[in-house]
């Protein structure tokens, strides 16, 4: 073998490597696996706005606009589907017109293939409002946020620190499960924000937890993995805020399920949560 066909030989099994590799982060994006890969694979960029605010994805998808070979999903986004559902969003005066709106609501291609609607749980007149990112199987059959394994570690955590739904209320950044529980696409968050938005304006919480990294990257205009996110205190300043709402971010306890060794980081975050709760004179059971 000549040292230009070796040479050549080494080039291709690098790229098999890498090609590899990179089909198993993506098979894991796939299956769930949110926070694992996404330290290592691209965000969308409806997902990476500039500024520490709630994120625009009609205006992002403006300032995204590149030639026919882009194919970031804010690039296809349906301008006129987020701007009706803002409208309609807007419209709704209580939690009840907003839940049934999004019963209605037409604008996003997931309601065709969920079972139903997955719109919130726990008490509206909470202080606490809890934002994970989309309903699983479980989920989709009971039309109620966290009630798979998952939400009952949830549950688990919540009561650590004196905690359950009767004291929080639970939500998530898209309505409906996306087929195979795989990840919500740019377009997908971009539709339904409107309606989370809109329902932490009627809900108006002391405190926001946001339960995994795409629901923190969707509100608080940040592009971090989640293990960088949590541990730190930050401010929600939606636009029909009179102020902004205290919030913070943990790990989604799917990924804690299958990584228990994070544990450790979760309970260091319930009591930073229980701190501030203290803090800001919101008082839970013990």
């Amino acid at each position: 073998m000549t040292g230009q066909e070796a040479h050549n030989g080494g080039t291709l099994a690098t790229d098999r490597t890498a090609l590899a590799a990179r089909a198993w982060l993506e098979w894991q994006v796939a299956m769930g696996v949110h926070d694992a890969a996404d330290e290592f694979l691209p965000k969308p960029r409806s997902l990476q706005p500039a500024v520490a605010k709630p994120a625009d994805p009609v205006r992002d998808a403006a300032k995204a606009a590149r030639p026919a070979t882009v194919s970031a999903p804010v690039a296809r986004l349906d301008r006129e589907s987020v701007a009706g559902a803002r409208r309609i969003a807007q419209a709704c005066t209580s939690l009840e017109e907003l839940r049934e709106a999004l019963e209605h609501f037409e604008g996003c291609a997931l309601r065709k293939t969920a079972t139903r609607l997955c719109f919130a749980d726990g008490n509206p007149e909470s202080r606490i409002m809890l934002i994970g990112e989309a309903p699983g199987s479980e989920e989709d059959r009971q039309g109620k946020p966290f009630v798979g394994p998952s939400g009952q570690l949830l549950d688990r955590m919540l009561a650590t620190i004196g905690l359950d739904r009767t004291r929080v209320w639970i939500t998530n950044v898209i309505f409906w499960r996306p087929p195979g529980n795989r990840a919500p696409t740019g377009a997908e968050i971009a539709v339904c924000q409107p309606f989370l938005e809109r329902q932490i304006e009627l809900l108006n919480p002391s405190i926001l937890v946001f339960v995994g990294g795409i629901a923190a990257r969707a509100l608080l205009g940040k592009d971090d993995g989640v293990t960088r996110l949590r541990g730190h205190r930050y401010a929600y300043g939606g636009d029909g805020l009179a102020a902004p709402i205290p919030a913070l971010v943990m790990f989604h306890p799917a990924y804690l399920l299958r990584s228990p060794l994070n544990k450790r980081f979760a309970w260091r975050d319930l009591l930073t949560l229980q701190a501030w709760l203290g803090e800001l004179g919101v008082t839970v059971r013990h």
